[in-house]
């Protein structure tokens, strides 16, 4: 169902839309009707310089105030006249240096004969003179404004598809903060009940490595609960440590993991660090590492790789998995994209939000094979003290 918001987005488009294209259909209609009264300006000339050669001036009788003043009065349209029985050009509104410049001269041709199509002048059946006029610098200037125009409307709907984009994912980001909120909040009840049975296992009969266990998951759930509890304010970034926190994550979740996933952790000896919050960032690579354990179907060598280069630090997570076609290796850090049967395509669009939004780092696909594997990297500034 659409929203109101949506609604309103959508008539606002429309309704702009509708605005621009007028506007671009008016000026249409402008320039072609100015290029009919130009068309129509130089008929009315050329009659009146016809006219006007077959006169004869030094006849008294001859005063014509009208013919001299239409042939004086065009001061914008640039024309070339060629004489046929003299072989010679002359030229109105156009710099005298066009008669010596025979290319120039002859490229002015063959544009004004693109825009307007020529003038004869003739006396008897006699071909005397050809007008070749082109248009003036009025109807120049609006000939390029419905261009102007439509990049002014490309520039407006791009526009707006980054306004529509940014307040969609500006109502995602409060959908996510207020859902993850309200997760940290469900789960507080239950884990607080939680430490008051074990305080009472505590007393009875039972083993002590069960009620490890126990106190060691409920540490575990408290960290998710503060993780979800995070989602949607600014997190606290301190100088940690990277190697020793992938190494503890990695751990845990090789604890936590099949016999049928042989984990292959390469980490420096010295330390990296890095600004970070610890929960968040161990939140992303248990991402990772789940993401990389799906691909391989529960399966294969999975390979945790963190190097110090160019004052960076790069986690690199190999699976050897079916890959990820190269179109889709911007889409699987969308929210809701997945090629899972059974997934909400939640887990990568999470690390990416925690590693660039939070962290300002960068989370790509850098290498994929098909049915060979893939690589995903996380890149962090190393923190300078």
């Amino acid at each position: 169902m659409r929203t109101q918001s949506d609604f309103t987005r959508w008539l606002f488009v429309l309704v702009s839309a509708v605005i621009v294209t007028l506007i671009a259909w008016n000026t249409y209609r402008l320039f072609n009707q100015l290029k009919e009264n130009e068309r129509h300006k130089m008929t009315i000339w050329a009659g009146a310089f016809e006219e006007f050669q077959q006169v004869d001036i030094t006849n008294k009788d001859w005063n014509s105030k009208l013919i001299l003043n239409i042939l004086q009065g065009n001061k914008t349209t640039p024309m070339i006249l060629y004489t046929h029985k003299e072989n010679a050009y002359s030229v109105n509104n156009l710099d005298e240096a066009v008669l010596e410049d025979v290319e120039k001269r002859k490229t002015l041709i063959e544009q004004f004969s693109s825009e307007f199509n020529p003038i004869e002048i003739r006396y008897n059946n006699e071909l005397l003179q050809t007008i070749y006029y082109g248009n003036s610098p009025t109807i120049t200037k609006i000939k390029y404004y419905p261009l102007v125009l439509l990049c002014i409307l490309l520039l407006f709907f791009i526009a707006l598809v980054f306004f529509y984009n940014a307040s969609k994912s500006a109502e995602q980001n409060k959908l996510w903060a207020g859902m993850a909120k309200e997760t940290a909040h469900q789960i507080g009840t239950p884990l607080s009940s939680l430490v008051g049975w074990t305080e009472l296992l505590k007393n009875q009969d039972v083993p002590k490595n069960y009620i490890t266990e126990i106190e060691n998951d409920i540490s575990r759930l408290r960290k998710i609960t503060g993780r979800f509890s995070k989602i949607g304010s600014t997190p606290t970034l301190t100088p940690t440590d990277v190697v020793a926190l992938t190494k503890e994550t990695c751990n845990y979740l090789k604890s936590r993991s099949s016999n049928l996933i042989e984990f292959d952790i390469q980490l420096p000896e010295s330390p990296i660090m890095v600004a970070l919050n610890a929960e968040l960032f161990s939140w992303t690579i248990e991402n990772l590492v789940k993401n990389g354990i799906d691909a391989m179907r529960g399966e294969g060598v999975l390979t945790i790789q963190l190097l110090n280069e160019n004052h960076k630090a790069l986690l690199h997570i190999t699976d050897g998995g079916k890959g990820i076609r190269k179109k889709d290796f911007k889409r699987i850090f969308r929210p809701g994209f997945t090629t899972k049967r059974r997934g909400w395509g939640l887990g990568l669009s999470l690390a990416r939000r925690i590693v660039e939004d939070y962290h300002k780092g960068k989370i790509r696909v850098l290498k994929s094979v098909r049915d060979q594997g893939s690589t995903l990297e996380i890149s962090l500034q190393q923190y300078a003290s």
